[in-house]
């Protein structure tokens, strides 16, 4: 029996026929994650291997998959796009140690896992899970089913995310519509793709955060960091954004409480070829996309709903530096580097207070905070400034305008060639200029490559955070990049101090220099 303390949460649902049961199955297929496992309850005949195949070939993205029932082989295994699933039918298991036999458990590694009669191994089975129950009702005819979803321990938070979900789709007009899954950030967030004949939206989930430690002043990475809480900020940064002539995308329909938004979809076309090579007069647009936001006055709240607003906090001191911090405590660790001594780290952050404290003092704007190529889209159809499709910006906070020019350009996930930065910062500097007679393009550039070096650093940081904490590692290929940004910012005069710290306490990731090892990196950042 499962644990009382354990939280749950239960949905019942009608399935009246066969359409029903395979819209159930696309629900729950489409919020499923590696580790994750999903429990088959009911009677003999009530349709467990029917719903298991259901999902399987959802997954697959093939309605005619061959899914035959384990019953006899005990399990199965699918090599589908997004993840292995293993398919386990319990019925015939009378002891627990026919599980270890089958090896169920090491393949169950990052792996999905739908269990078929799951009370025969009742003891081996994970907190988080959902349970799915069905149930006959002959009255009702062969093809009505009633089902009890059930959530356990994290599961119960995500089922009732899922209802959310899936009330604000029939809500809308996009019940009947095929869902797909969405590559997503880095974050907790999920997304998908709608598909109707009259067209397509985007279903963005953003589960509440919970259970994050407490850290210094007892408050949270995510408090300290100001990383938006639940999808209000979204809300109003898309509707600041778009009232003021920037492409953020439309918003559709809304559960705020549950978390859900339905959004415009701004399609697949991005600012880099196929090979993610960047293209620069993409790119060119972006910068000018910034050099329109930063000459605009722009408030502090947003309104959100009625009477219901969104402040957009600072980008203070305490935020800057629990960034910075991740170097100490991910990147260092994953890197097998030495900790610095007490005094040596306390030199290095009192260095980042007074570099950080002069930017500080100078005046603010919106900072979208990850603009760079996963969150601009190309919208071929429009022009201007209106070609670059916003997204990603719920954890915008008010700060200085390097930040976002040193985020575009310095991709961390692309490489931005050295004279093509240089051209781009030019740009910008060029854009500020003609509207602002008093912007000083060397005063940008020196914060241009100080904002260049905390966010490279609070990358490490979180990359490597993403492979060792949340078993993500294919962040880690990145982190060569990461670090020859941080050499080409530690070329200009204004950082000379600071780039010896690092070269003396920071190992360069692995695979750096022969990755790098022809790109000379030492063109000082004057636009």
């Amino acid at each position: 029996m499962p644990n009382s303390n354990i939280p749950r949460a239960t949905w019942d649902i009608e399935l009246t026929d066969e359409d029903a049961t395979q819209h159930l199955a696309m629900d729950i297929a489409v919020s499923l994650a590696p580790g994750d496992l999903v429990t088959l309850s009911g009677d003999l005949g009530a349709g467990k291997t029917t719903f298991a195949r259901a999902v399987i070939r959802y997954l697959a993205a093939d309605p005619d998959l061959e899914v035959p029932s384990p019953t006899f082989t005990l399990m199965q295994i699918y090599e589908l796009p997004r993840f292995p699933l293993i398919h386990v039918d319990l019925y015939r298991v009378t002891t627990v140690a026919e599980l270890t036999e089958i090896g169920w458990r090491d393949a169950a590694e990052g792996a999905v896992v739908l269990v078929e009669w799951p009370d025969r191994a009742a003891a081996l089975l994970q907190a988080d899970r959902l349970d799915v129950a069905l149930m006959l009702s002959p009255r009702h005819g062969p093809s009505f089913r009633r089902v009890r979803l059930t959530g356990y321990g994290a599961w119960a938070t995500r089922l009732a995310q899922l209802r959310s979900a899936r009330t604000l789709l029939d809500a809308s007009g996009f019940g009947s519509a095929l869902r797909t899954h969405l590559e997503g950030d880095a974050s907790s967030r999920s997304y998908e793709r709608l598909y109707l004949t009259a067209g397509t939206a985007v279903l963005m989930k953003h589960p509440p955060r919970s259970g994050e430690p407490k850290l210094r002043h007892g408050r949270t990475y995510s408090d300290t960091a100001h990383i938006a809480q639940n999808v209000r900020p979204f809300v109003a940064m898309a509707r600041g954004l778009r009232d003021r002539g920037f492409s953020a995308p439309e918003l559709y329909a809304a559960d705020l409480e549950g978390g859900v938004l339905l959004l415009e979809d701004f399609g697949s076309e991005r600012l880099v070829t196929e090979a993610h090579a960047p293209i620069e007069e993409r790119y060119a647009t972006a910068i000018d996309v910034l050099i329109a936001l930063h000459m605009i006055d722009l408030p502090e709240k947003l309104p959100v709903a009625p009477r219901i607003e969104h402040k957009l906090l600072p980008y203070d001191l305490d935020a800057f530096l629990i960034e910075i911090e991740l170097l100490f405590d991910w990147y260092l660790p994953y890197r097998g580097g030495k900790q610095p001594d007490a005094a040596s780290r306390e030199q290095f952050l009192t260095d980042w207070r007074l570099m950080l404290a002069q930017t500080l003092a100078e005046p603010k704007t919106w900072v979208l905070r990850d603009f760079h190529s996963p969150n601009l889209m190309w919208l071929p159809d429009r022009t201007g400034i209106q070609a670059i499709g916003l997204l990603d910006f719920q954890d915008a906070v008010l700060g200085p305008a390097a930040y976002d020019v040193a985020s575009l350009l310095m991709d961390a996930r692309v490489d931005i060639p050295d004279a093509m930065e240089l051209r781009l910062l030019s740009r910008y500097a060029a854009g500020r200029r003609i509207r602002d007679p008093n912007f000083d393009p060397a005063h940008f550039a020196a914060r241009y490559v100080m904002m260049g070096v905390q966010r490279a650093t609070k990358i490490l940081g979180i990359f490597a955070r993403l492979d060792r904490r949340d078993g993500k590692p294919h962040y880690i290929r990145h982190l060569p990049r990461i670090w020859n940004y941080l050499q080409r910012c530690f070329s200009h005069p204004s950082l000379e101090n600071l780039a010896a710290w690092y070269n003396a306490n920071v190992p360069p990731p692995a695979g750096y220099l022969q990755t790098y090892s022809g790109d000379s990196s030492q063109t000082a950042r004057h636009p």
